[in-house]
C-alpha cells in the first residue's frame, strides 16, 4: 500500500470536520459568543489569567498536549498493521477527541477557568467532584513521570539533544520579554527570532556534541532528572508569559514545522507501507502489545485519537488566556485534529519499516531466553506466510550510526528511524540518515518536554483546588507560597517515580487510565449540554463517550485477568502484579461511579434544566 492516498485522505478527512462538524458544534451546541467575557480578562492578574493572541496560545495548547502519545502510540499499534491504527485515528479525532478538547475548554472558560474535577463537582455533584479529583491527580502525576522518562532516556549521555533542549529555555524566556516588555505586541518578531535560534540550536548541537564541550553536557540519567525536576519547578511558578506560554509557542514550530515537512516527504517520497493492512497479531500473541486488537488498540493509541489528559490543559492554563470564547474553536478542536495529523504520520513512518525490521527492534531481545522466544516467532510466522526475517536493520544500523538496534523496544527508536528514512528519501536529502536520525530523537524529545512543563503547572492548580478545601489560601493560583508548595509537591511526585525507577511497574496501565480519564471528561461535557438546556444535541458526547468507556473498561478487565494477574501469580512480578491490578480496578470503580452519577443527573436535568448555552450553573 502506497502512503500518498492516505496521508491525502486522512487530511481531506479532518479538513472537512473542522470546516463542518466543528462549525455545527461553535454554533449549535455551544453557542460561542464573541463578545462574552472571558476569564483572562474579568480575573487578569498577569501572572496566570492573561490575554494572549490565538496564535501564540494555539502554539502554546498544541505544544502541551501533544506529547508521547501521538509519536509512540501509533507505532506501538503498528504490530496490528497500518488500518486499525488509521481508522481509529481519523474517526477517532473528528468525532471523539476534538469534540472532547473543544467542549471542555469552552466549559471551563465560562466557569472562570475552573479545573475538570471543579467542573464535575459543580455540574455533577460533590461525590464525582471528589472521585474525579483524586483520580486525576493520581492520573496526571503517573503521566508526568512516564513522559518525563521518555525524556530522560532520550537526552541521558546525548550532548547533541542536551544542548538543544536546554538553548530552547533562554531563548523562551528572550522572546517572552521581546513580546511582553521590550517590544509589545511585535509576535511576527519575536517568532522570527524564535525560528532563527531554533535552527541555531540544532546545527550547534550537533557542533557541540563533537567538540571539547560534548563533557559538559553529557549527563546521567540521574542528573538529567533533576534538572528536568528544575526545569518543571522554576516553568511552573514563573508567570506564563515570561516562560511557560512562549517556551511551547517556539517548540510548536518545531513540532508543526517538522510535521509538515513529513507530510511533504510523504507526498514527495510516497514510501510504500511495508507493514499488511492487519498481522497475524490482530488475534493476540504479539510481542509488542499483550492483547488483541480489540479493544487494545483503542489504549495504545491514545492522544493522537482521544486523551482524557488533554482536559487538564483544556481546563488548565488554555482558558485562563483565551481572549475571546470563539477563539477555542480554532485552539481547541483544531488543536486536537493537529495531533491527529502527528498520529497519522507516525504510523506511515513506523509502518514504512519491513515487518522483519520493525519487530526486531521492537522484541525484548536482552537475554538469552528473550532471544530464543523472538527467533521462534521470526521462525514460526515466517513459515506460515508472515515474513518477519529482517531486511535492512543492518543498513539502518551503519547509516544512521546506533551500534545496534536490536531489542530497542518502546517505540521512540523505531519512529526515529521510520522519520529519517523519510527524509532521507527526499531529493537532494540523500545520505543524510545520521542527522534525520539523530534530529529525529531530540524532536522526540523536545516534543514531550513540552508536556511536563504545561502539566506540572496544571497538576499544581488541582493540588491548589484540593489542598483549598482545607486551607483557603492555596486554592489562590496568585499566592505565590502556595504556588511553591503544591508545584513543589507535584514535581517530588513525578521526579521520585522517575529516579526509583518505580514508574515501570504501573506504566504498562496508564492507557487504561488516560482513557477513562477522557470517558469522566465526557460525562462532564455532557451534563453541562444537558444542565444548559441543550439536551437534544447531548449525542455529540455521548455517542463518543459510549464507545471510549465501554471500550476501555473492557480493556481494564482484559489486562487484570490476561496481564496483571498472572504476573501477581509469579514471586519475582508478584509486586507489579497486585499493583498493576489494584490500581486499575479502582481507577475502573472511580470512572463507573462518575458515570452512574453522571445518568442520574441527566434524567433529572431533563426536567428541569438550567443556565443558558452552556452557561455555568455557578456564573461565569
Amino acid at each position: 500500500m502506497n502512503a500518498l492516498p492516505i496521508i491525502v485522505g486522512a487530511l481531506c478527512v479532518m479538513a472537512i470536520a473542522y470546516r463542518y462538524y466543528s462549525a455545527f458544534l461553535a454554533a449549535k451546541v455551544l453557542a460561542l459568543d464573541e463578545s462574552a467575557p472571558v476569564p483572562s480578562e474579568t480575573m487578569y492578574d498577569g501572572h496566570n489569567y492573561y490575554p494572549t493572541n490565538k496564535w501564540v496560545l494555539f502554539g502554546h495548547h498544541f505544544a502541551a498536549i501533544s506529547g508521547a502519545g501521538p509519536l509512540i502510540g501509533p507505532v506501538l499499534a503498528a504490530q496490528f498493521g497500518f488500518l486499525p491504527g488509521l481508522l481509529w485515528l481519523v474517526i477517532g479525532v473528528c468525532l471523539g477527541g476534538a469534540v472532547h478538547d473543544f467542549m471542555i475548554l469552552v466549559a471551563s472558560v465560562r466557569r472562570k477557568g475552573k479545573s475538570l474535577a471543579e467542573i464535575a463537582r459543580t455540574e455533577i455533584s460533590p461525590l464525582s467532584g471528589l472521585v474525579a479529583g483524586l483520580a486525576i491527580l493520581f492520573i496526571v502525576v503517573i503521566a508526568l513521570a512516564g513522559l518525563g522518562l521518555v525524556v530522560v532516556n532520550a537526552l541521558a549521555e546525548s550532548p547533541w539533544g542536551t544542548f538543544t533542549v536546554a538553548f530552547t529555555i533562554p531563548l523562551a524566556l528572550l522572546m517572552g520579554l521581546y513580546m511582553y516588555r521590550f517590544r509589545v505586541g511585535r509576535i511576527r518578531e519575536a517568532s522570527a527570532l524564535g525560528v532563527v535560534g531554533l535552527f541555531l540550536a540544532v546545527i550547534a548541537g550537533g557542533w557541540v556534541a563533537d567538540s571539547a564541550w560534548a563533557p559538559s553536557f553529557t549527563f546521567s540519567k540521574n542528573t538529567i532528572t533533576l534538572l528536568m525536576a528544575a526545569y518543571g519547578f522554576v516553568a511552573s511558578v514563573l508567570p506564563v508569559w515570561m516562560l511557560l506560554c512562549p517556551r511551547d509557542y517556539l517548540s510548536s514550530y518545531l513540532k508543526i514545522g517538522t510535521v509538515a515537512f513529513l507530510i511533504l516527504g510523504v507526498i514527495l517520497v510516497h514510501p510504500n507501507l511495508n507493514m499488511p493492512a492487519w498481522t497475524p497479531f490482530v488475534n493476540g500473541g504479539g510481542p509488542v502489545i499483550p492483547g488483541k486488537v480489540y479493544p487494545f488498540v483503542f489504549i495504545t493509541i491514545a492522544c493522537g485519537a482521544i486523551s482524557g489528559f488533554h482536559a487538564l490543559i483544556a481546563s488548565g492554563t488554555t482558558p485562563k488566556m483565551m481572549r475571546k470564547e470563539t477563539d477555542a474553536r480554532m485552539i481547541g478542536y483544531g488543536g486536537m485534529l493537529m495531533e491527529g495529523v502527528v498520529g497519522v504520520v507516525a504510523l506511515i513512518a513506523a509502518t514504512s519499516l519491513f515487518p522483519g525490521d520493525y519487530f526486531a527492534i521492537n522484541t525484548a531481545q536482552g537475554s538469552p531466553a528473550q532471544q530464543v522466544r523472538y527467533a521462534q516467532m521470526v521462525e514460526t510466522h515466517t513459515a506460515e506466510g508472515f515474513d518477519l526475517q529482517p531486511k535492512e536493520i543492518d543498513r539502518l544500523e551503519a547509516e544512521s550510526g546506533e551500534k545496534n538496534l536490536r531489542g530497542r523496544t518502546g517505540g521512540a527508536v523505531t519512529l526515529a528511524l521510520g522519520i529519517a528514512k523519510i527524509f532521507d528519501g527526499i531529493p537532494g536529502l540523500a545520505g543524510l540518515m545520521k542527522y534525520w536520525y539523530h534530529f529525529a530523537i531530540m524532536f522526540e524529545a523536545l516534543f514531550i518536554l513540552t508536556t511536563i512543563d504545561t502539566g506540572t503547572r496544571v497538576a499544581r492548580f488541582l493540588v491548589g483546588e484540593f489542598l483549598g478545601r482545607f486551607y483557603r489560601k492555596l486554592e489562590e493560583p496568585t499566592w505565590m507560597p502556595g504556588a511553591v508548595l503544591t508545584t513543589a509537591l507535584v514535581v517530588a511526585g513525578w521526579a521520585a517515580f522517575i529516579w526509583s525507577g518505580s514508574i515501570s511497574t504501573i506504566w504498562p496501565m496508564f492507557g487504561i487510565a488516560n482513557q477513562l480519564l477522557a470517558a469522566v471528561a465526557l460525562c462532564v461535557a455532557t451534563t453541562v449540554i444537558v444542565n444548559s438546556g441543550r439536551a437534544r444535541y447531548a449525542w455529540t458526547t455521548i455517542v463518543p463517550l459510549a464507545f471510549v468507556a465501554t471500550t476501555t473498561l473492557a480493556a481494564g478487565w482484559k489486562s487484570i485477568t490476561d496481564n496483571f494477574w498472572p504476573l501477581a501469580q509469579k514471586p519475582e512480578t508478584a509486586a507489579q502484579g497486585y499493583i498493576n491490578t489494584a490500581l486499575t480496578a479502582v481507577l475502573m470503580a472511580a470512572a463507573v461511579i462518575i458515570i452512574f452519577d453522571s445518568v442520574r443527573r441527566w434524567t433529572r436535568g431533563r426536567r428541569a434544566p438550567v443556565g443558558d448555552a452552556l452557561g455555568a450553573t455557578t456564573g461565569a
